[in-house]
């Protein structure tokens, strides 16, 4: 009723009606393509090809399987959960790509997470499991997302690097198509809009693949062949049908003469229409005017041609073909008007609605998130475009007759996603609320700040997030820190320390480096501390740290910090203990002293090993674990002390700094109380294994007398052996507690150089220890030289506790002191026994 005015189609009375394309705008056109084309309008131009890719391109739609593939995808088909098991290489490909193109286009990094995205999800698509269908649906959203990215960023970045200056070029022209170039030229909005618009049409394509292809019942060249044949036999026949049909086969016919066409048609009308605006849906209008064509209704076809701007190239340069439609204003008023109309098709609506802005009968065949927000944004796109060739003076008398409310939008991005929210459709308001939506929402909104707010409250909700999107928030925000552009740093800290807690989780050790290190220096070296905490394995603990290094991490600080986070956990409080026995060692003990060897891989970390080596040592002193204490002492290499005094003498001309000096001192006091209780041990085990004399047989025979003789001479000889034996072990005991009691310098656990930094903890441990060990040691020493029956000895130990030069009574609590003169008393009795005075000299008579 209303194509006949447009131009598209003429009818021709004939004894067989005849349909066909009336070319009313010169010889056909085919307009440059980027980006599949703006959306509905020829607004390409040159500068574009540099700037915009299509979110496709370099895509092969007909298949990703290679052998390979096909093999891993059989296999995944046998695993429990075969979606995490195929996606999990994703993690290290990502970050592959990540140190890949570090210092490339950061867009190739993009394309190159598009196309890992891709080719998993092609790898899931063959599985079962509702795990796997889970991840492969996740995927295809992070394929999706990122393309969104790729496309918008592309656009803004550009428009950045422009600063502006096409702003304001504004050429007056007579041409629609060169004012709506112009509009897209200068207007950010628009053009992004239509990127949106492209995208999504991407996606839709996507999932359509090649159907057009394959419907086989559209393949004839004759409209409506069974309505036709029915006329051709009332014809012939002369009768007429009990069911009325159109006599007549124009397009308008059912329209204009109420009466149907014959069921199969009218069946094969439907299903073309549905799969027209599939096509148009994925921006396929070509492809669709191909179908039409293919099933007689070039006029159909025709119909899809008229939103093409007019422009006459003859005004300024020689002869060319005109292209667009001249008639666009009345083809677009009656495009609105069979939208309205509802005795036609709801599909058939709905594509004549995408041609020509009108929302509502388009949004009724809507059935997804992205279809709502591809209609908007296509109506949003076309008012721009229409509005911006009214106020150039170019717009159609017929524009008139559309809607004031049409005419009068204004369409804004955040405007589209509000309408969103007001749809009644239940499915698209809980697509609204999946996690990539969101975020796909607000990349087109340019809103980082919404965004981050979004992760934010992900990240603090009870249910954990999926890993692949966990995977993608981290990625992202690279992405965006990579441009310049304003965060919110602590969302940031947040997002990557989860997913380093999630790599962790998952054992993924060869990762965590990385991305640790994008973390600000003080978090970083927490995290990664934390994480060491984590490898047990000894072999690959180096690894780990190498990765670090190259990482660019504070390898120094951050071992350093794993030593005192574990030596310093389950604290042990220097006090005096009523066990007598040394304790065993635990298995928290066990992670002390493994712990150390995070600072003996690199010798420019050796006077930090000695320092922490001495804390941890300081601690199993203290409740005399001493077999714990020789473990960590054990560990320290021996040249540290001479890799200590190198690496300073390398560059340094004045003495080592305090610190250092110090630390080994107080090494060189614990070895001494080592050796000296090692000593003692030696002592304890020898006395306690003196031989036993044996028993004489009562009455012996010859035989056994000169048995028991021999025995006796074997006695006599080990007791000699063991006496001797004994006096070594003794002078050795003696001499090394007195290496301890008497240490040089000072004292034991006395710092020389008194210029270090401030420790208040370290100098409370060490005279809790003098106080704790000293009287130990000297106790020990009193017991080996009564117990030798040196007591004359043990009487000189007196001198030396209450020596003003040594004050080692200072270390003595009174009850010790009591004691201590208690045994004194012992000795000085027993001397007495013996015949001499209470300090072991003869009497004098």
């Amino acid at each position: 009723f209303t194509l006949q005015k447009a131009g598209l189609w003429v009818k021709k009375k004939t004894s067989v009606p005849e349909i066909w394309i009336l070319n009313t705008c010169g010889p056909p056109c085919f307009l440059l393509q980027t980006c599949r084309g703006l959306g509905s309008y020829d607004t390409h131009y040159d500068w574009t090809n540099s700037m915009y890719i299509s979110p496709v391109s370099g895509m092969d739609n007909s298949s990703f399987f290679s052998d390979d593939t096909a093999n891993l995808s059989s296999a995944l088909l046998k695993e429990d959960d075969p979606g995490e098991a195929a996606a999990a290489s994703l993690f290290p490909e990502f970050l592959a790509s990540l140190v890949k193109h570090s210092s490339s286009a950061v867009f190739e990094l993009l394309d190159e997470y598009q196309t890992l995205c891709q080719e998993k999800s092609v790898v899931l698509r063959a599985g079962q499991n509702s795990k796997t269908a889970g991840v492969h649906w996740l995927l295809q959203q992070e394929n999706c997302t990122w393309r969104l990215i790729t496309s918008l960023y592309r656009d803004r970045v550009q428009l950045a690097l422009e600063d502006d200056i096409m702003t304001d070029m504004v050429v007056p022209s007579e041409s629609e198509k060169v004012v709506v170039e112009q509009l897209f030229q200068r207007d950010a909005v628009i053009r992004q809009s239509q990127l949106v618009v492209d995208w999504l049409e991407s996606i839709a394509k996507d999932k359509i693949g090649d159907f057009s292809d394959n419907i086989e019942y559209y393949a004839k060249n004759v409209c409506w062949e069974n309505t036709l044949h029915s006329l051709k036999l009332r014809r012939k026949s002369g009768t007429a049908f009990t069911v009325p049909l159109v006599t007549e086969l124009d397009p308008d016919a059912p329209f204009r003469q109420q009466r149907p066409l014959a069921d199969l048609d009218r069946e094969d009308d439907a299903r073309l229409l549905k799969n027209l605006f599939s096509l148009i849906r994925a921006g396929m209008t070509e492809e669709a005017q191909r179908l039409c064509k293919r099933c007689g209704q070039a006029w159909r076809a025709a119909t899809l041609e008229g939103w093409k701007l007019y422009h006459d190239p003859n005004r300024t340069s020689e002869l060319q073909p005109i292209e667009g439609n001249p008639q666009r204003g009345i083809w677009k008023a009656c495009c609105w008007r069979m939208a309205e109309e509802e005795q036609l098709n709801r599909y058939e609506r709905a594509i004549y609605s995408s041609l020509s802005g009108n929302l509502k009968p388009l949004l009724a065949v809507c059935e997804s998130w992205e279809d709502c927000v591809w209609a908007h944004f296509k109506v949003m796109v076309d008012s721009l475009v229409e509005k911006e060739l009214m106020s150039s003076g170019m717009a159609h008398q017929e524009m008139d007759t559309l809607p004031r409310e049409y005419l009068e939008a204004n369409w804004t991005m955040e405007k589209v996603f509000e309408e969103l929210q007001a749809l009644e459709l239940k499915r698209v308001l809980e697509e609204t609320k999946e996690h990539h939506h969101i975020i796909q929402k607000f990349v087109i909104l340019g809103d980082l700040d919404g965004l981050f707010e979004e992760f934010s409250d992900w990240l603090t909700t009870s249910k954990p997030l999926p890993s692949h999107l966990l995977r993608f928030m981290t990625h992202l925000l690279l992405f965006f820190r990579s441009l310049g552009l304003a965060l919110k740093e602590e969302v940031c800290v947040d997002v990557l320390k989860a997913y380093v807690s999630l790599l962790v989780r998952d054992q993924q050790t060869d990762l965590v480096a990385r991305y640790v290190s994008q973390l600000p220096p003080e978090v970083a070296t927490v995290e990664y501390a934390a994480f060491l905490e984590t490898v047990n394995q000894p072999e690959i603990r180096p690894r780990c740290l190498q990765l670090a290094t190259d990482a660019g991490l504070d390898v120094a600080a951050i071992t350093k910090l794993v030593v005192e986070t574990v030596r310093e956990r389950d604290e042990t409080e220097f006090t005096h203990h009523s066990q007598t026995l040394e304790m065993g060692t635990t298995k928290e003990d066990l992670r002390k002293i493994d712990v150390i060897d995070w600072l003996l891989f690199d010798p420019a970390h050796r006077a930090e090993s000695l320092k922490q080596s001495n804390a941890i040592m300081r601690k199993f002193l203290a409740v005399q674990k001493h077999d714990a204490a020789k473990a960590v002492f054990s560990k320290v290499p021996e040249d540290s002390m001479r890799e200590i005094y190198c690496q300073w003498s390398g560059g340094q001309t004045t003495s080592l700094p305090a610190e250092d000096e110090n630390a080994i001192r107080e090494h060189l006091c614990i070895r001494a109380y080592l050796e000296a209780h090692e000593a003692f041990t030696d002592w304890f085990n020898h006395s306690s294994s003196a031989p036993q004399k044996p028993a004489p047989a009562p009455e012996a025979k010859f035989t056994e007398r000169v048995a028991n003789e021999m025995r006796e001479k074997e006695y006599q000889a080990s007791l000699s052996a063991w006496s001797c034996r004994l006096d070594v072990l003794t002078e050795d005991v003696k001499e090394r507690i007195y290496n301890v009691l008497l240490f040089v310098d000072g004292g034991w656990m006395i710092d020389n150089r008194q210029d270090s930094e401030p420790d208040s903890e370290r100098r409370h441990q060490m005279a809790a220890l003098r106080s704790l060990c000293l009287p130990r040691l000297t106790f020990l020493l009193l017991s080996v030289l009564q117990n030798s029956s040196r007591h004359q000895e043990a009487l000189r130990l007196a001198d030396i506790i209450s020596s003003d030069q040594h004050r080692l009574y200072q270390v003595f609590s009174k009850e010790e002191l009591r004691r201590f003169l208690l045994k004194l008393r012992e000795s000085s009795l027993a001397l007495l026994d013996r015949g001499l005075d209470p300090l072991g000299y003869e009497l004098q008579t």
